[in-house]
């Protein structure tokens, strides 16, 4: 009964904003972090942030994206966002919503696309 549903993805400039979101369902009291991951068709799926539900200051950020990308979530909304700051073209990727169960079990949203070019 899980289900992760991502929103916010579009076209954007380079050096402009995007927020995603990902709405959860079925996941109340059981949800032990989620986070975002990207994958370009072809390579593998990696991790952009991720947050602990439990302990939200627990964070993890590629690389990549620390300082530009804030990850968050709203509990009483089941909402998760991630604030996406001066995007780079290498930003482009589809964007997945990951929700990981306590016991380890995850669920994953469909991806949303986000491009960045001029």
């Amino acid at each position: 009964q899980v289900q992760l549903v991502e929103s916010g993805g579009g076209l954007v400039q380079p050096g402009g904003s995007l927020t995603l979101s990902c709405a959860t369902t079925g996941t109340r009291f059981r949800l032990s972090a989620m986070g975002w991951y990207r994958q370009v068709p072809g390579k593998e799926r990696e991790l952009v942030a991720i947050i602990s539900v439990r302990n939200e200051r627990v964070t993890n950020y590629a690389d990549s994206v620390k300082g530009r990308f804030t990850i968050s979530m709203n509990s009483a909304k089941n909402t998760m966002y991630l604030q996406m700051n001066n995007l780079k073209p290498e930003d482009t990727s589809v964007y997945y919503c990951l929700a990981r169960m306590l016991g380890d079990r995850d669920f994953w949203g469909e991806g949303t696309q986000v491009t960045v070019s001029s």
